[in-house]
């Protein structure tokens, strides 16, 4: 579905809102949100595709400047914070990984059927895959609070201790999502069926 420069806008400025509302982890009726930010990567590869040079920047741009803001708010430095070192620079290939595993995605030619479901599946197990192990693999080996020493079996073991939360988290919103999407495309066609059926009489 082709998209305006407008409503590229549009898209982008509602997933950097939600992106913003839950890596803030705001509550709402007194739950906890998930951070949505490795679905948003993901979305927005799948509905911003061709438009990388300026909206992947943008939303890593936003993921730091949210973290800042954070940490900043709770009174500690920035760069004193445990999440932060040399491991927290990796995010930008593996939030990139998301946003390729979309794209490549939105170029398949999907609809309700088997293949779609299987395509989707596997666009977003690999690119989930390969954003969780850059992730915790450069937080493992590389921050300074991960107590030494460190072996090839601890670091399995720390994967296998946090992949569900990461997968089932991601999987949600990227569901969320497709299901809006596939419930404006079905939209658009019945509007633009209708445009037709008029223009023809």
């Amino acid at each position: 579905m082709a998209k305006t420069q407008t409503q590229r806008l549009g898209i982008f400025l509602a997933l950097a809102v939600v992106m913003a509302a839950t890596r803030i982890h705001l509550s709402l009726f007194h739950h906890d949100v998930w951070d949505a930010s490795w679905g948003i990567f993901f979305l927005a590869g799948f509905w911003l595709r061709g438009s990388v040079r300026w909206a992947l920047p943008l939303l890593l741009v936003e993921s730091v400047l949210i973290d800042y803001l954070v940490i900043s708010n709770q009174g500690i430095s920035f760069w004193d914070h445990y999440c932060v070192s040399a491991a927290y620079w990796f995010l930008v290939p593996a939030y990139a990984s998301l946003w390729f595993g979309g794209s490549w995605l939105a170029g398949r030619k999907l609809g309700l059927n088997a293949q779609s479901l299987g395509l989707t599946v596997a666009a977003v197990l690999v690119s989930w895959l390969a954003c969780y192990v850059i992730s915790n693999g450069s937080y493992y080996w590389l921050s300074n609070t991960v107590p030494q020493p460190r072996s090839i079996a601890a670091w399995f073991e720390n994967m296998f201790d946090w992949y569900g939360f990461f997968l089932e988290t991601t999987a949600l919103y990227v569901a969320l999502g497709l299901v809006v999407h596939g419930l404006v495309v079905q939209m658009s066609r019945m509007l633009g069926h209708a445009d037709s059926s008029k223009l023809s009489r």
